[in-house]
């Protein structure tokens, strides 16, 4: 997954987080004011954290696998040291996240165990067939889900919530990823319509993984709709959806292509 919010990234590449921002959010209520401590006394609320770190890890270690693989693909050296240092930074969030679960007592093995299947899914469903399309993936796709996360992260206990939006943070890629597919398209601007379209598969594609991943887990399901915590009601899931919406929409706006 991969995460864009950083404040080096070029004014085309301006973007607002799908959630709330801080200064106009609520103050925290329910288990959003509570510490883990006291929020994972309720066993149903602790089995759907474990689920959601369990998948923000296998995520991340896949991030990392695939941030070097793409790397094979950049066509300078240039290019090739940035993806590598990107994928590093993605290792350091699996490790943050793989040594919170062991802390809680989860092995993180079987914590991640159950959404290898989704997301490795996801991940052959849409390779990139080129550098751009990896660009555009990782900017674009990894965002889609990235918002995802910080929307159910304002739910969240304390602790839990500052470990899930440190590790969404940016790897830089944001910044990067923009002026690389803006650069292609000013040259060739043909390659607009065909990153578009691919685009639009990822984002597709990324909301039907992360509606599988969440109907075949219990916990965090119903976490998410109102039945631990304080979950989304069906009318704020909507809204939740129109948010990320908005977002890959200026996403796409940053890159230089139709949404």
């Amino acid at each position: 997954m991969r995460f864009m919010t950083s404040s080096d990234k070029p004014d085309h590449a301006t973007e607002t987080p799908a959630g709330p921002s801080a200064e106009n959010a609520p103050a925290p209520t329910g288990v959003a004011a509570q510490d883990w401590a006291t929020a994972a006394a309720d066993p149903q609320y602790r089995a759907a954290v474990v689920d959601l770190l369990g998948a923000l890890a296998y995520g991340e270690l896949a991030a990392f696998e695939r941030l070097a693989e793409d790397a094979k693909l950049a066509p300078t050296l240039e290019d090739k040291a940035e993806l590598a240092k990107m994928a590093s930074a993605e290792f350091h969030h699996f490790e943050r996240l793989r040594n919170r679960l062991a802390e809680i007592g989860e092995e993180p093995t079987r914590a991640m165990e159950p959404f290898v299947a989704a997301l490795d899914g996801f991940h052959r469903q849409t390779a990139p067939s080129d550098w751009l399309e990896g660009l555009v993936k990782a900017y674009v796709g990894d965002s889609i889900a990235s918002d995802f996360y910080r929307e159910v992260a304002a739910r969240l206990d304390a602790d839990t919530r500052a470990l899930v939006l440190a590790v969404l943070d940016d790897t830089g890629h944001a910044g990067f990823a923009v002026d690389r597919v803006r650069a292609a398209i000013d040259a060739e601007p043909r390659v607009g319509g065909r990153l578009a379209l691919w685009a639009r598969r990822l984002m597709g594609e990324a909301l039907s993984q992360s509606q599988r991943v969440v109907a075949d887990r219990d916990a965090l399901s119903t976490m998410l709709v109102g039945g631990v915590a304080d979950g989304f009601d069906l009318a704020e899931v909507g809204r939740m959806f129109s948010r990320i919406t908005e977002a890959h929409t200026k996403r796409m706006a940053a890159l230089g292509l139709a949404a």
